[in-house]
């Protein structure tokens, strides 16, 4: 079987992350009725991946590529080319930009992809009870705004920047809770800076950054927060000005920490990220508002029906090309290549020893 044939798939244990394999199997010989064989060009590999692991069975993410029990397969975004497909609407060579699995190949069945689609969906019976932003495929040729030369940034910042978006116009669309500030943990995790980025541009809040003293510097010169400071701060902010959190960390201590501190003025608790992954915890009967996870597709469902879908789509595209433009002042992009390299990248991540300027985009190919 030629190599190309084969599809390879790193894997981690669904109750230690740390824990991690390759499995291969072959791909089809021959293709159902709409079925789309997609290779896998490159993906991001950050913190929110490690979120999605986080979330994996509280909001469905293991469910999206469905592997052997007791073992998951975390989404990443990125690009890949259709190779082969027994749609009529989607053609050989076309390039798009969706979830993938850490894999070297993707086969869905193909759905509502019909003449002029920006986008198709993988329609197979298992993605049915999921959210059908997590199954679309954009196509570039048909993305106003694909620019070649930004993929990598696409990789990283375009999907984690929706979430962003989406959770700031969340807060403003509520009033900001009658808040005054915006507390986000995991400061320098990318979907962090997002919302900073955002939080600031609205101006309905002010925004307070909390991380590791190691990122403090480097936080401070995004010029997103209105104030930096480390965990072991906390208990130096304005307890008596009502806040919200915005939650990336995942961290049960420092969750408690911010809730114990501001008490009745903690007016909404939004859990997103799991960077911390290794201090989550039970976080029940804590002072203020109780902490709740934030689901994008509830908010895109209902801004979609107040906005229209078109019109929000281009809100979030021409927001996201303005912050992935203002990237070039501190991103970093960084390329490894094949599947041990992924493997150590992974590894790295997930250990939070990533450097916050770094951006990892990664392919389980061999460098060409």
């Amino acid at each position: 079987m030629s190599e190309n044939n084969i599809v390879k798939t790193l894997e981690v244990r669904k109750d230690k992350w740390g824990d991690t394999r390759v499995v291969e199997s072959a791909l089809p010989a021959e293709l159902d009725d709409n079925a789309v064989v997609i290779r896998v060009d490159k993906f991001a590999l950050t913190a929110n991946n490690i979120s999605y692991a986080g979330a994996g069975d509280l909001l469905g993410y293991w469910g999206f590529f469905p592997a052997e029990e007791g073992w998951g397969r975390i989404p990443a975004m990125g690009w890949g080319d259709v190779i082969a497909s027994a749609h009529p609407g989607v053609q050989v060579g076309e390039r798009v930009w969706g979830f993938f699995p850490f894999s070297t190949h993707l086969t869905i069945v193909a759905g509502r992809a019909g003449a002029g689609a920006d986008h198709f969906q993988d329609v197979s019976p298992h993605r049915a009870q999921y959210a059908p932003v997590y199954a679309r495929f954009d196509r570039a040729a048909a993305n106003p705004i694909y620019d070649i030369a930004r993929e990598d940034e696409d990789c990283l910042l375009r999907g984690l920047f929706m979430t962003s978006w989406l959770v700031e116009d969340f807060m403003h669309v509520n009033a900001s809770f009658g808040a005054a500030a915006c507390l986000i943990t995991s400061a320098s995790s990318k979907t962090s800076i997002a919302l900073a980025h955002c939080v600031k541009k609205r101006g309905d809040m002010v925004s307070i950054g909390i991380t590791s003293a190691a990122n403090v510097a480097f936080c401070e010169s995004l010029g997103y927060y209105d104030r930096v400071l480390t965990y072991d701060d906390i208990d130096t902010l304005d307890a008596s000005q009502a806040a919200v959190i915005v939650d990336m960390a995942g961290s049960a201590p420092v969750l408690s920490a911010i809730h114990h501190h501001y008490a009745g003025n903690i007016k909404h608790s939004c859990q997103i990220g799991a960077t911390h992954y290794e201090e989550m915890g039970a976080v029940d009967n804590l002072p203020g508002a109780k902490p709740e996870f934030f689901f994008a597709p509830s908010h895109i469902q209902s801004r979609s029906a107040e906005l229209g879908a078109t019109t929000l789509m281009i809100k979030l595209g021409t927001e996201y090309m303005q912050f992935r433009a203002g990237s070039d002042n501190w991103l970093r992009l960084e390329h490894s290549y094949g599947i041990d390299a992924v493997e150590k990248i992974y590894q790295s991540v997930l250990a939070g020893r990533s450097d916050a300027k770094s951006g990892q985009i990664v392919s389980l190919w061999p460098k060409e």
